[in-house]
């Protein structure tokens, strides 16, 4: 049974504050939470219409009913956890890494952590006006990547100045990506839904890229930036091997 503070704790880590206030944060979905288990988030709660497969994990034996009352989801899963969020890490040049400037959509966001986790890019870099990776609707959208791929919000421009690695952009004017050189060390720099990298931004990049429009229909959308990330990240990994 769920106590009335614990609904009002759970239901509360839904908003950004008490994410904050807490360093809390809760995940749903059997998968989702066995995998942030097994990295070794920490957990502080774990509800559950069923035995959890890991026995080790300690458990609070809920009906359906009183799941949908904590869950945020329109219709519960089986599970819901809730656990610490994890120090933050200082984030590093080696490899390629992916940084984010301004992305709002938490869908986009969780998208984004699936690829970073897919081609193994293991950092990823957010402005501090980028959406909370801890949000549940970007938990639920990384399907258990957030285990594997480490989150910094940063203030950019200032990470961007110290870098010792070229700075790539994803920009509409620029370098055709498919003809493009691209190193192994790099950053690249994936900008805001509606107005792209930033001003302040573009001024720190040392490459910018395009993916280009093969169709001429001119009312065609520019690329969503989650779609955009994923073709130019792929292209990086062909172009170095690894």
């Amino acid at each position: 049974m769920i106590s009335k503070g614990q609904i009002k704790l759970i239901t509360s880590l839904q908003q950004k504050k008490y994410r904050d206030k807490t360093g809390l944060f809760i995940a749903e979905g059997p998968k989702v939470i066995q995998e942030l288990v097994a990295s070794g988030v920490r957990l502080h709660s774990l509800f559950s219409t069923e035995t959890f497969e890991d026995a080790s994990v300690t458990t609070t034996i809920v009906t359906a009913a009183e799941l949908q009352k904590i869950s945020a989801l329109t219709t519960a899963n089986t599970a819901l956890a809730v656990f610490e969020k994890p120090e933050q890490t200082v984030p590093h040049y080696e490899g390629l890494t992916v940084a984010l400037d301004a992305i709002r959509d938490p869908g986009n966001l969780g998208t984004i952590i699936r690829l970073c986790d897919w081609f193994g890019i293991q950092h990823l870099i957010c402005s501090t006006d980028t959406a909370d990776c801890y949000n549940p609707k970007v938990v639920q959208a990384t399907m258990g990547s957030l285990a594997r791929v480490t989150v910094s919000y940063v203030d950019l421009k200032e990470f961007l100045q110290n870098a010792e690695v070229p700075i790539y952009g994803a920009m509409l004017q620029g370098t055709n990506v498919y003809t493009a050189q691209m190193p192994t060390n790099a950053i690249l720099v994936m900008g805001n839904e509606s107005r792209g990298v930033s001003e302040a931004i573009q001024q720190q990049l040392t490459h910018r890229l395009t993916i280009p429009q093969f169709g001429t229909s001119k009312d065609t959308e520019s690329l969503n930036v989650a779609t955009a990330t994923a073709i130019l990240v792929s292209e990086f990994r062909r172009a170095t091997g690894r």
